[in-house]
C-alpha cells in the first residue's frame, strides 16, 4: 500500500526527504514536522535493546501519554531468528484457521435458521389473519387466507389428489364432485356449533352423502388449523431462542480469534523491508521497525458553535533497526531468545496536532498494518450482510422474547441516530477494530471555520516537543560516548 496516498486520504501534507548528496527529494511516508532530528548508530557487540528503552524512559519524564503505534520486523529466510518466529506464526495460523472454518460453519448454519425462520413467519401470517376474522359475523369474514391454509391441508396432510381419502381424491375416484367446492368455500369458524350451522343450512340443496363427508373433512381442517397454529407459534420461539444462541456462538468464535489474528499481523514479516537490499537471505540479519507518540497537552481550539478541541506537542519517535538476532540462552529460564547487535537509525518529528490529527494518524498506521486482515474481514462481513436486515429483526424479537429490553429512553434516541446515519454492516459488529472499508468516509459539507483553525494551530511552534526533540537527541550521544556540540 502506498503510504504517501494514505497521508492524503487522511489529510496529512507528506514530509520531504532531506537532500542527500544532490540527489533529488524524495517522500518519506510521514507527515510534514515543524522540527525533525535523525540519529544513527552502529554498535556491533552491545544489544540495541537499550537506546530504545533509554530514550522511552527519558521522554516519559515530559510526556504524559506515549502509545506505540507500530512493531514490525523482517528477517532474512535462513537465520534462526526467521525459523523461530515462523514456528510460532504457524501455530498461530493454525489456530485461525480453525477458528474461521468453524466460524464459516456456523454463518452456513445462521443462512439456514433466517430461512426457516422466513418460511415460519409467511405461515403464520396466514395463521393469524385467519385469526381474526373469527370475531366478526360469519357472514363478513374474509376467506382468503382460510383457503390458503385449506389449500396446505389438502395437499401436505391428506396428500392432494393422489390421496383417495382427500377432498380431491374423493372428487375424483369416488365422483364427490361437489366436495372440493363446498370445502373450499365454508368460511372460517371459530366453534363446532358454527359448524353444524352451516352444514344444516345446506341441508336443502345437496346430498346427506356429501354433507356427511364434507362435515368430516371441515372438522378435520379446523382441528389441524388451532393445533397447527400453537405448533407454529411455539416453534418460532424456540426457533429465536436458538438464532440468538447461534449468533451469540458465532461472537464469541470472533472474540477467540481476535487475538490470534492481531498475533499473526505482528509476527508476519513486514514485506517492504523483506524485499529490502539490508536483507541477504543467507546472512543472520534482520529488521524493525519501531514508532511511538510521545504527547502532552499544549492549548485549546474553541469554534464558534461551543465545541472545543484539545492541541498536543507531539514528538514521533521512530526506530529503524538492521540487526543480527543471536539466539541465546537465558541461564534463569533455559530457554532460547533472540538478542539483537547492529545498527539503528532514530527519527524524531515534533508536531503540534489537533486531536483530530492524532486520531487521523491512529486510523492511517491500522489501516496500514491491518490492511490484510482487512480482506479476511470483508469476507466474513458480506456473507453476513447478505442476510440483510431480517437477522436484526429475528434478534430483536429474540431478545425481547429472553427478556432483554432497552432503555425507553435510549429505544427512542437510538432510532434518531439510526435515521440519521447508515446502517452499521455486521462485520463492524463482529470482527471491530479488524473492519477495514474502502469506502470513503469524506462525505457530508466542509467545515472551513474548522479547518483554518486546525491548520493555524498545526503551525504553532511546539516549544515543549522541540526542546524535548533536541534534548533526547544531545543527551543520548552524551550519555553513550558520542560526539555532541
Amino acid at each position: 500500500m502506498d503510504r504517501s496516498k494514505l497521508l492524503e486520504e487522511f489529510g496529512f501534507t507528506n514530509e520531504e526527504e532531506r537532500e542527500i548528496q544532490g540527489q533529488m527529494y524524495a517522500k518519506t511516508g510521514f507527515p510534514m514536522p515543524y522540527k525533525s532530528y535523525i540519529l544513527g548508530w552502529e554498535v556491533p557487540d552491545m544489544s540495541l535493546e537499550e537506546p530504545y528503552f533509554w530514550i522511552l524512559d527519558t521522554l516519559k519524564n515530559g510526556f504524559p501519554i506515549i502509545e506505540k503505534l507500530e512493531d514490525s520486523f523482517a528477517a532474512a529466510e535462513n537465520s534462526a531468528y526467521f525459523g523461530l518466529t515462523q514456528t510460532r506464526l504457524g501455530a498461530a495460523q493454525d489456530r485461525i484457521t480453525n477458528l474461521l472454518i468453524t466460524v464459516a460453519k456456523l454463518i452456513k448454519e445462521l443462512f439456514q435458521i433466517v430461512r426457516e425462520m422466513r418460511i415460519l413467519d409467511e405461515r403464520l401470517d396466514y395463521y393469524v389473519k385467519a385469526q381474526r376474522e373469527l370475531i366478526k359475523p360469519i357472514q363478513e369474514r374474509n376467506k382468503n387466507n382460510d383457503i390458503t391454509l385449506k389449500g396446505i391441508f389438502v395437499d401436505l396432510v391428506q396428500g392432494g389428489a393422489k390421496s383417495a381419502a382427500s377432498v380431491f381424491g374423493m372428487a375424483q375416484q369416488l365422483e364427490f364432485i361437489t366436495l372440493p367446492d363446498l370445502f373450499f368455500d365454508a368460511p372460517p369458524f371459530a366453534t363446532d356449533q358454527e359448524l353444524d350451522v352451516h352444514i344444516n343450512n345446506l341441508a336443502k340443496d345437496f346430498n346427506e352423502n356429501v354433507l356427511r363427508v364434507l362435515r368430516r373433512h371441515l372438522n378435520q381442517y379446523t382441528t389441524w388449523r388451532g393445533r397447527t397454529h400453537k405448533e407454529h407459534a411455539n416453534r418460532k420461539q424456540f426457533m429465536l431462542q436458538y438464532l440468538l444462541q447461534h449468533y451469540q456462538v458465532i461472537q464469541m468464535y470472533i472474540a477467540w480469534v481476535k487475538p490470534y489474528l492481531r498475533n499473526a499481523g505482528k509476527l508476519a514479516h513486514k514485506a517492504k523491508n523483506m524485499d529490502s537490499a539490508d536483507i541477504v537471505a543467507a546472512f543472520e540479519g534482520s529488521m524493525l521497525d519501531v514508532e511511538f507518540l510521545a504527547r502532552k497537552k499544549g492549548n485549546t481550539i474553541h469554534y464558534s458553535d461551543g465545541s472545543k478541541e484539545d492541541v498536543f506537542e507531539c514528538v514521533l519517535i521512530t526506530f529503524e533497526y538492521r540487526t543480527r538476532a543471536e539466539l541465546k540462552v537465558h541461564q534463569d529460564q533455559y530457554q532460547r531468545g533472540p538478542v539483537h547487535v547492529g545498527k539503528f537509525v532514530m527519527n524524531t518529528r515534533c508536531y503540534m496536532w489537533p486531536e483530530s490529527d492524532i486520531e487521523n494518524y491512529k486510523k492511517l498506521k491500522e489501516k496500514e498494518t491491518l490492511h490484510l486482515l482487512g480482506d479476511i474481514s470483508e469476507s466474513v462481513g458480506k456473507a453476513m450482510e447478505s442476510l440483510g436486515s431480517e437477522l436484526e429483526r429475528y434478534l430483536a424479537q429474540a431478545k425481547k422474547e429472553a427478556g432483554v429490553v432497552d432503555k425507553p429512553g435510549d429505544k427512542k434516541k437510538e432510532v434518531r441516530i439510526e435515521a440519521k446515519k447508515e446502517k452499521e454492516p455486521f462485520l463492524k459488529k463482529f470482527l471491530g477494530e479488524f473492519y477495514i472499508t474502502s469506502k470513503n468516509k469524506k462525505t457530508g459539507v466542509i467545515d472551513t471555520e474548522k479547518m483554518a483553525k486546525r491548520e493555524a494551530a498545526r503551525k504553532m511552534k511546539p516549544n515543549a516537543a522541540c526542546f524535548w526533540g533536541f534534548t533526547i537527541n544531545h543527551t543520548f550521544k552524551k550519555a553513550h560516548k558520542m560526539i555532541a556540540w
